[in-house]
């Protein structure tokens, strides 16, 4: 293999889900983090941005920060990343707080940490160096890593395009859902809607599902759905 072709390599690494989220040290404008371990025993999301003092980086920004506290609510911290220096960091987030207003949003101060990347270390480590979109500026990558430090999710989006929060948020609570009450969430679930219960994993048991007087509403015997109580959902996941 060519040096071209070790440098791609590296460049594309990235952990995939199920994987263990790789481990690095950092300096973030709220001191250093060892990640994940640091946030061992709850969720956590990572997430990348191009460049600080830029217009689609800062309407994000002020929509996660406005957002953090639903997310800790959700037992879910953040942490921003971009190819840019400690000072370049606070400079720009000093700008957000005191002159930018989007969205009906002002005053917003980013308290959760925002990691100092200019090696690209972090970024090359997770993937979110995408030489077809820019080869020194990371791409809008998340990663959702839970509580045992897995990466459970994985999305991805170009430099042009800002992120959509409420579905940031619905997929934290689905996948939270999942693992609380050992269902799956159908396509644009949100609590309250109908969750798939698991196939059936042999004749019998599809034969039962679709005879039982249970709670179930099969379709057929591998599609069956049941109710699940938006306020459980919720009463268990977040905090109170």
């Amino acid at each position: 293999m060519n040096t071209l072709e070790t440098a791609q390599q590296e460049t594309f690494a990235m952990p995939r889900i199920g994987d263990k989220a790789p481990e690095f040290k950092a300096v973030t404008t709220q001191g250093e983090i060892n990640y994940p371990s640091d946030y061992k025993g709850k969720w956590s999301i990572l997430f990348s941005h191009p460049a600080d003092f830029t217009p689609v980086c800062t309407s994000e920004f002020m929509t996660f920060a406005h957002l953090e506290e639903k997310f800790e609510k959700a037992n879910c911290s953040l942490i921003g990343l971009s190819i840019d220096g400690l000072y370049g960091h606070i400079a720009w987030l000093r700008t957000i707080k005191d002159k930018i207003e989007f969205n009906g949003m002002k005053n917003i101060e980013v308290k959760f940490p925002l990691i100092e990347d200019i090696s690209m270390e972090v970024a090359k480590k997770y993937g979110m160096i995408q030489p077809g979109e820019s080869k020194t500026q990371a791409v809008r990558a998340v990663f959702f890593v839970d509580p045992n430090e897995t990466v459970r999710a994985i999305m991805y989006y170009p430099l042009s395009l800002g992120r959509n929060f409420d579905e940031l948020y619905r997929a934290l609570i689905a996948m939270q859902t999942s693992d609380k009450f050992n269902v799956a969430t159908p396509a644009d679930w949100n609590p309250g809607d109908d969750v798939i219960v698991s196939p059936a994993g042999s004749c019998g048991v599809a034969e039962e599902r679709m005879t039982s007087t249970e709670d179930l509403d099969c379709k057929d015997w591998f599609f069956c759905t049941k109710k699940l109580d938006k306020n459980l959902v919720l009463d268990t996941i977040l905090k109170k």
